[in-house]
């Protein structure tokens, strides 16, 4: 039996045979060519097929893993068309005249290896994405079949990476987990193993020798067990069999409140980053949505997302929601979250640089464009808007007018719209300790938990090296949050929290007794901490 170490990103346990999976595009040889135009022809075909491809698994992968998730394959079939990776195929063929499959090989290294050294991690995690379309357009100009058939047996899938495409066109009833050498936390096909509720491993050193052994992947020590004992098989059946009984029972709780033994209600939201993700609030009975990262709209888009664009995605949740409260975050762009077209200026330290309500009140145009699709959404259903990154009291009373000005030409067009709740997110050791006062400002207040931790302890969250003593259950925060229930309390508005600590189960019951009014956490997280908030006195 051997241990084998590596990053969780889904908890769970699979028990089974490994099947060690590796990439076949096909050997890609330099060959002269005599004829660029010709070679550019056979290229272009490539590259329409490939895009049909794309297509279809866009479509399947809406049906399995919701619209968002599969957004990906848009990106890829956009990256195709895309005049850097065009013009550089074109120019390697042409000056070089060489074969496609050398200059889509080629082209794909060169962009992969430019992502892969961005400081950015998300930036970094597209390098797969770029590979995986160059494989592609490789494998159709070479004839060859990129089939994911893993066999009639569910299988442990072990490879030095998976692409998106790979994963989604895998039959998932054949899949019992990944392994993966390579990959983060951060890249799409971590984001789908979560969606499908795969046990997944990320940083484990695979070997090829294991293909065919019995393994288990425990997701939730973050270990890789190769062939493992009667012993340790059967402690592993067990705990499966336990995990099975507790989702069957969490499913009895849908429909029931969100009510503590001695009578208190919580509101248990989710939080989005799309119009996809509704369908999984409502599957795992959310109350609401708690929070909906608008900045996706802007980050999934080409150019500045218009007024209509967003009013009608703002419209869709709302109506989905059938009047269940969504609160919609206003655009949250800068730090890790970099747009091109918003042409922001390279920072040191972007964390605490220009970002957030610091973008939107300079540039007021931006911000009253969404405003704008907010209100007019907030007539199809209860919308509350929240604003993110606050520090003053100035700031909130600025936004104010902005919104005042909005409501104005609204009633002077005779736009229709509802009553809509104004919030902000606490996530400053600023508008913590001006908690009391920005209570007389607004009509709830949000915690943040990820930012309002790093900017506490001093600790960049996106710095790996610094995991260790990354402590979002430092006493410090835990008394921030304390203090803005307390504060908010005292001028009689509701408090939540929407950051990732939210849905720490080992802290819900204290939230509990802080008196937090609301939680809003992913979708799949809501059943058990219904369970332990029923549970609580």
């Amino acid at each position: 039996m051997e241990k084998i170490n590596g990053k969780s990103i889904f908890n769970g346990i699979a028990i089974g045979k490994i099947l060690f999976y590796s990439k076949d595009a096909g050997q890609v040889k330099r060959v002269k060519i005599t004829d660029p135009r010709a070679e550019m022809e056979r290229y272009n075909k490539a590259k329409e097929k490939a895009v049909e491809e794309l297509n279809a698994i866009y479509a399947r992968a809406v049906k399995e893993v919701g619209e968002l998730n599969a957004r990906v394959f848009e990106v890829h079939a956009m990256m195709l068309e895309d005049d850097t990776f065009h013009d550089s195929i074109q120019n390697i063929i042409e000056t070089q005249h060489v074969n496609a499959e050398y200059a889509v090989a080629t082209t794909g290294d060169n962009l992969s290896a430019m992502f892969a050294e961005m400081e950015d991690e998300y930036f970094r995690a597209r390098a797969i994405d770029v590979k995986d379309i160059a494989e592609r357009v490789i494998s159709i100009l070479l004839g060859k079949s990129r089939s994911n058939d893993i066999g009639n047996e569910p299988v442990i899938i072990v490879a030095e990476d998976l692409a998106p495409s790979e994963t989604v066109q895998m039959d998932k009833e054949k899949l019992l987990a990944f392994v993966t050498r390579l990959g983060s936390a951060n890249s799409h096909t971590a984001i789908l193993a979560r969606t499908m509720n795969l046990p997944a491993l990320v940083g484990v050193d695979i070997r090829e020798e294991w293909n065919g052994k019995t393994a288990v992947v425990d997701g939730s020590a973050g270990e890789l067990i190769i062939e493992p004992d009667e012993a340790t098989l059967a402690e592993m059946r067990e705990r499966q069999e336990e995990i099975a009984r507790n989702r069957e029972l969490l499913e009895n709780l849908k429909g029931k409140e969100d009510i503590t033994r001695s009578g208190k209600k919580i509101k248990l939201y989710a939080n989005i980053g799309g119009t996809g993700d509704v369908a999984n609030v409502i599957k795992n009975d959310g109350a609401g949505i708690g929070l909906f990262r608008s900045e996706f709209l802007y980050l999934e888009s080409g150019d500045y997302p218009s007024e209509n664009d967003q009013f009608q995605a703002y419209r869709t949740v709302a109506e989905n929601m059938a009047g269940k409260k969504v609160i919609i975050r206003t655009l949250d762009i800068g730090a890790d979250k970099q747009v091109d077209y918003f042409r922001l200026e390279k920072e040191e330290n972007p964390a605490m640089g220009y970002r957030a309500i610091r973008i939107c009140l300079d540039r007021t145009d931006i911000f009253k464009t969404q405003l704008r699709a907010l209100y007019r959404a907030s007539a199809y259903g209860s919308i509350g808007i929240m604003f993110p990154m606050i520090i003053s009291v100035e700031e909130v009373r600025q936004i104010k007018t902005i919104v005042e000005e909005v409501k104005k030409e609204l009633d002077e067009q005779q736009i229709q719209y509802g009553s809509v709740e104004l919030g902000i997110m606490i996530e400053t050791p600023a508008a913590v300790m001006i908690s009391d006062l920005l209570a007389e400002e607004v009509d709830f207040f949000s915690i943040g938990t990820n930012d309002l931790t790093q900017y506490t302890l001093a600790i960049d969250r996106q710095n790996s090296r610094l995991d260790h003593i990354y402590d979002a259950h430092h006493e410090a925060v835990l008394r921030m949050i304390r203090m803005v229930v307390e504060n908010g309390h005292k001028h009689n508005i509701w408090v939540g929290i929407c950051g990732e600590l939210g849905a720490d189960l080992s802290l819900t019951r204290e939230f509990i007794r802080m008196g937090i009014d609301e939680l809003s956490v992913s979708p799949g997280a809501i059943l058990p901490i219904r369970k332990i908030i029923r549970e609580t006195e």
